[in-house]
């Protein structure tokens, strides 16, 4: 197996040929902030929380889609990148209604743990109060679009792992949104097999069990990776 040598904030690492600089990052035991990526799905760099800064490029690189190749001098956690993630965050919550209070997954939120994690505590920016649906179509889950943030876990999950492909991202820019087969009601769409695996996937509170309420919800990644029905998951703790 071929194997390429780089440093990373100053530790040198050494990872099989082909591997993400995510993933590099991981073996010199750092902890890039993420929140598109999951491990098992197609990286996309949605997010912009992994950054980093290779020295010789001018542009900020993603971590999940960027390729480790030899020698190359990896900063991650420069005051840039601090102040990029923070920015990133505050952007989310800006462009969104994230009400943690009255959420499902507050407590379970990755959304909610990364502003900690940057440390926002406010956004520096105007919050946009989109006008959002809830699509409560489906008979064991609900879509509040409200809290999406557009990382499109949902949409690889059920392409990648289930093969139907119920979820994609529809509009551009401020009208970019989570839309359900031919932008159907979520119930509606035949290709669905109520598998549960993009409700799982889901970072926030934006896709949830319908029996979930205020704080209730609790996503396992890692269950959300198996091809398992709904029915046959074992019943959650909290039940």
């Amino acid at each position: 197996m071929a194997v390429v040598t780089l440093r990373i904030d100053g530790q040198a690492v050494a990872v099989p040929a082909g591997s993400s600089l995510l993933a590099a990052s991981r073996v010199a035991g750092l902890a890039l902030p993420v929140l598109c990526h999951l491990d098992g799905l197609t990286p996309v760099g949605a997010c912009r929380l992994c950054l980093v800064a290779i020295e010789g490029q001018g542009k900020l690189q993603p971590a999940c889609t960027s390729e480790a190749l030899e020698g190359q001098v990896v900063a991650t956690n420069t005051a840039e990148l601090q102040e990029l993630r923070r920015l990133a965050v505050e952007l989310f919550f800006a462009e969104g209604n994230h009400v943690c209070a009255y959420c499902v997954a507050s407590g379970a939120c990755e959304l909610q743990a990364m502003a900690v994690t940057v440390g926002m505590d406010h956004s520096r920016f105007p919050y946009q109060y989109p006008l959002r649906a809830v699509d409560a179509s489906h008979p064991l889950f609900s879509l509040d679009a409200n809290r999406c943030i557009l990382c499109s876990r949902c949409v690889r999950v059920c392409a990648e792992l289930e093969g139907a492909h119920v979820w994609a991202i529809a509009g551009r820019g401020r009208h970019c949104h989570l839309v359900a087969g031919l932008d159907q009601p979520w119930g509606e769409v035949d290709a669905c097999s109520s598998c549960g695996q993009c409700v799982e996937a889901c970072p926030t509170g934006a896709l949830f069990h319908k029996d979930d309420s205020t704080s209730e919800k609790h996503p396992h990644p890692a269950r959300a990776l198996q091809r398992r029905r709904v029915q046959d998951l074992p019943p959650r703790p909290d039940r």
